[in-house]
């Protein structure tokens, strides 16, 4: 049998870059596919946990970005999850619409082949 420990989580505890954000990888609680990744805070992170709507750090605005908060394409927390050395995050949700700003499920939608690229994914429809 396995053994499983529990102990309070920190975000404090969570190793940041200099600019004191971490990057996290959305995925796609029922099929597993990668969505995309960003930035979080440690304020990001506990918000995130407190509300259960993922909330990113927006490095160009310089502010929280709730997703989904203008476009309705909204990410559910299912689960959250931190590596090996805490130096990243990994947030299982439920996505409601695409998740890239280009309208595509995911922001990983160019595949390097042959040394070509391929577009995977067209946008979805509005």
């Amino acid at each position: 049998m396995q053994k499983v420990f529990t102990m309070k989580f920190d975000p404090d505890t969570l190793v940041y870059n200099e600019a004191g954000l971490i990057p996290v990888i959305a995925q796609d609680d029922g099929s597993g596919e990668v969505l995309m990744m960003a930035w979080m805070s440690a304020e990001a992170v506990s918000r995130t946990l407190r509300t259960g709507r993922v909330t990113y750090w927006s490095r160009s605005r310089q502010a929280f970005w709730i997703k989904g908060e203008s476009s309705g394409h909204v990410q559910e927390l299912v689960d959250m999850r931190v590596d090996c050395d805490r130096d990243c995050l990994l947030v299982r949700v439920r996505q409601t619409g695409p998740a890239c700003h280009t309208h595509r499920r995911s922001c990983f939608y160019t595949a390097i082949r042959d040394r070509d690229e391929v577009e995977l994914m067209a946008p979805m429809k509005k």
